[in-house]
């Protein structure tokens, strides 16, 4: 099982849902840089669980401990090691679970490939190892906006039916954490979170899509051909739980248009390329060109609901399930702090080969 990611800036995380915690090990991480606990905890309070009555009532407080590679307030360019620790782990609640297959979990995919699976909370298939990505995406973060001024916003602007009415380029964290749901459309998020009570009161589940901005990328950065900064995303995306879809700059919407229509017109403001459109999203040949990166993430329904269902037990009988446990019925509002810590993991990766690359001669 690979369980890293990144060319320079490297992560690897451990870790199971009901295990003794979940960790993560940060390798390439630059010296220097002026780092907190209190800089990691902010992005894991957006991610943890019971934060809201819209996500699973576990109570965790996902604290976190920084063992290694921080001296004095400063990385020391050493391994990065952090930790959080399982304090309310409940095991017991999925003993039903120890002989059957939840529909479209990783429940049966892990049994078919390793011979064995952890049913209790479904292990390393749960969410909660994102906890690892989200604590490396924290310093991710603070080097791109130390380096370049970079800032990455993610929300939620789909909800199942529910659009969300808002110019991606105006967006704020602000707007985004002003409510539980993480729609900077305010009107739209009430609407969102009445449906998201309901789906829990029904036993059910709710998916919808996610869009992010990165703002005040350089041109430049990408790595041709088969690491196009578009295709890192894209794997970097659909690596998260949950995740069914990528779609970046007008995505789909590109097959109706014509060329003149869809192509981005270059223009010079002052000294500076830029275009009058974006509809690239702000990646052209698989290379950042300046422009805001816009992408969206879809996202499906929770797998695990309390419905009955059809299913199969691990001796491959034909059964019924009705899950039990703490699930959240819908993804989308603590999935937006993870949409933007791969985010920034692709980019602080690219921007890191890209200063190694162009230092050499300059």
């Amino acid at each position: 099982m690979n369980n890293s990611f990144g060319s320079l800036f490297t992560i690897s995380t451990w870790g199971e849902s009901h295990g003794g915690g979940i960790g993560v090990v940060i390798d390439g991480c630059p010296p220097l840089l002026n780092l907190t606990q209190q800089d990691i905890q902010t992005e894991l309070d957006r991610r943890k669980p019971g934060q809201s009555n819209l996500t699973t009532p576990r109570k965790e407080a996902d604290e976190v401990e920084i063992l290694s590679g921080l001296f004095e307030g400063k990385t020391t360019g050493t391994p990065l090691a952090m930790l959080v620790r399982n304090k309310n782990a409940n095991p017991k609640a999925y003993d039903h679970l120890k002989s059957v297959y939840r529909p479209s979990h990783a429940d049966f995919t892990y049994d078919s490939k390793y011979g064995i699976r952890n049913w209790e909370g479904g292990g390393r298939s749960s969410a909660r190892e994102t906890i690892g990505r989200v604590a490396a995406g924290a310093v991710a973060k603070k080097i791109l906006k130390k380096a370049e001024k970079i800032e990455i916003l993610a929300y939620v602007s789909q909800m199942h039916t529910l659009h969300a009415a808002i110019d991606p380029e105006k967006v704020t964290l602000k707007k985004i954490e002003s409510n539980p749901v993480r729609c900077p459309d305010t009107k739209v998020a009430a609407a969102m979170a009445t449906k998201i009570e309901q789906a829990r009161k029904d036993g059910d589940s709710l998916g919808g899509i996610i869009t992010c901005v990165a703002k005040n990328v350089p041109a430049g950065l990408g790595e041709p051909v088969f690491n196009k900064l578009k295709a890192d995303l894209a794997k970097a995306m659909l690596s998260i739980p949950a995740s069914m879809g990528f779609q970046i700059g007008s995505g789909y919407n590109s097959v109706t248009q014509t060329g003149s229509e869809h192509n981005d017109p270059f223009y010079m403001d002052g000294q500076t390329v830029r275009t009058k459109t974006n509809n690239s999203g702000g990646i052209q040949g698989g290379i950042s060109n300046g422009e805001t990166i816009l992408f969206t993430v879809a996202f499906k329904p929770t797998g695990t609901i309390f419905k009955e269902q059809d299913t199969v037990t691990t001796k491959k009988k034909n059964t019924k399930l009705s899950a039990k446990g703490r699930h959240d019925p819908c993804v989308l509002p603590r999935a937006v702090p993870i949409v933007e810590s791969m985010a920034a993991l692709v980019l602080v990766d690219h921007y890191l080969q890209q200063r190694a690359r162009s230092g050499l001669f300059s």
